[in-house]
């Protein structure tokens, strides 16, 4: 292990044996093209790179302007404590839910579930297996929700793949009954139009909503009808979540015409995404607010009837973002970051060729009051670390560190690592922080690193694609008084008030 004294800024001009413009253009006119731009889906072998490339990656190991390959760095403010390899399921690791002493771990075969009451020592309690991607995981209570947005035979989780092309295929909802976490119950399902790539929690005192994130129509898909440039809303009763069901389904981008009201993408915006819904939806319930990034749009929306969310403000960003990933809130809601999925989280965009505003976060103030809030953009922050042309890389989950006056994040980015850095002024972020591994392979693209890193109860954890689960230890004078702050439940999507 390289312990460093301070976050280094990689200059070596990596990848430069490909041709900058037309990289770039690959990346761009390759957006999404089906419901699933994450990694996972796919074949899991690496795809080849070319010689010159290979060469270059393994001459920047040696120079020691990149890690080496699976070696671990981190800035001198960061210890790792632990690494928890996947075990029983095999497959993608995605997102991550906590609540009291455990965290909830989604994977493409279902989900994990740890004892993290000594963070130092995580123990698996529970393996479900349960495939259908990409298994976007949350918990509220005693109930636990994932999301399948591949085609299934069925809803039940010894389901198969199935072509969405046919009627009798399924995606959508999965709830099940975690009162005994060692025992984990299936006991819902629920269909939803084009399935359900990600959701968010609304959750009340006996009901929970869910907000469902999911894109990527056709007029060949029986249950993804185009234009669907709406979410669907799930009411789930807490003592009855057998009885849960689609209760709205609110459009969000309105229009005339099969194509909807949303960005109209490539040929018109060259590079974008086309809004055909959202990729994922963060909600301020003690706020009412939520944010959308949605394809080819960013969103700010009210929630105060949760069944029929308002638009209150939209923006686009045409040059630089390619596909609207995510939302953060900072902790007074007066800004959003957003991120840019540019290459769909299975490209190399951290390096000279795409540099700093692409694949990158997009910070907007929120100005205004009420239901005329606007949001203005302020700046970009990409992590300050060239990686390698075999190295996926691009922003991607993270969560709020929670200190009174300060806006800090942490923020996962594939195989960029997980970085963490202060926006406080929305106009100069910077990184203050940082962990990564070198590359998975330098001859081939190898999809890995980390989907999410959250902050939670002192504690930073991360969840790898390839190598499993990573507990962090942050010491810094700037985010030591967040250890302060215990939290008894968090889906980083369902932002809490941390100070009440």
């Amino acid at each position: 292990m390289i312990l460093l004294q301070e976050s280094r800024t990689r200059h070596r001009r990596l990848g430069v044996a490909a041709a900058a413009a037309g990289l770039l253009a690959a990346l761009l006119t390759a957006g999404p093209a089906v419901a699933t731009p994450d990694p996972g889906d796919g074949p899991t072998a690496g795809k080849g790179v070319s010689k010159s490339t290979e060469a270059e990656v393994k001459a920047a190991i040696a120079d020691g302007e990149i890690p080496g390959q699976d070696e671990i760095v981190h800035s001198d403010n960061i210890e790792h404590l632990v690494n928890i390899p996947k075990d029983a399921l095999t497959g993608t690791n995605s997102d991550l839910a906590f609540q009291g002493r455990y965290a909830f771990s989604g994977n493409y075969d279902g989900f994990r579930v740890f004892d993290i009451s000594n963070p130092k020592a995580p123990k698996t309690i529970a393996q479900v297996l349960c495939p259908g991607s990409q298994n976007d995981i949350s918990v509220s209570g005693n109930l636990l929700f994932l999301s399948t947005d591949s085609s299934r035979s069925d809803s039940s989780c010894s389901s198969t793949t199935q072509p969405a092309t046919e009627k009798s295929s399924w995606e959508g909802m999965k709830v099940f009954d975690i009162s005994d976490k060692r025992n984990p119950k299936y006991v819902a399902a629920v269909e939803t139009a084009c399935g359900s790539h990600t959701h968010t929690l609304v959750p009340e005192r006996k009901n929970v909503y869910i907000y469902v994130s999911s894109y990527s129509p056709s007029a060949t898909y029986p249950d993804c009808q185009p234009p669907h440039d709406g979410i669907s809303v799930i009411k789930v009763p807490r003592n009855a979540p057998e009885k849960a069901a689609v209760v709205s389904f609110p459009v969000l981008f309105p229009g005339e015409g099969p194509d909807g009201g949303g960005n109209p993408g490539s040929p018109t915006n060259p590079g974008v995404s086309k809004t055909t819904g959202c990729h994922d939806i963060t909600v301020l319930p003690d706020k009412d607010l939520a944010a959308g990034a949605c394809m080819g749009d960013g969103i700010l929306f009210s929630i105060k009837d949760p069944e029929n969310p308002k638009v209150i403000d939209r923006v686009q960003d045409n040059v630089n973002f390619a596909f609207w990933h995510s939302a953060t809130f900072n902790q007074k809601a007066n800004k959003v970051v957003f991120t840019d999925e540019l290459g769909g989280g299975g490209a190399a965009t951290c390096n000279a060729q795409i540099g700093p505003n692409r694949g990158a976060d997009g910070i907007y103030d929120i100005v205004g009051k009420g239901d005329k809030r606007k949001l203005v953009f302020r700046s970009y922050f990409k992590i300050p670390r060239y990686q390698a042309d075999t190295e996926n890389c691009v922003a991607h989950n993270g969560s709020l560190i929670p200190v009174k006056g300060k806006d800090l994040m942490v923020q996962a980015w594939y195989q960029g690592g997980v970085s963490v850095w202060d926006f406080t002024d929305s106009s100069k972020p910077r990184e203050i922080a940082y962990f990564e591994r070198g590359p998975l392979n330098t001859s081939t693209m190898q999809t890995g690193g980390a989907w999410s890193a959250y902050y939670y109860n002192g504690y930073i954890y991360s969840n790898d694609i390839a190598k499993g689960f990573d507990v962090l230890k942050l010491s810094d004078k700037r985010t030591d008084p967040a250890r302060k702050v215990r939290l008894g439940e968090l889906n980083v999507q369902t932002q809490p008030d941390y100070f009440d």
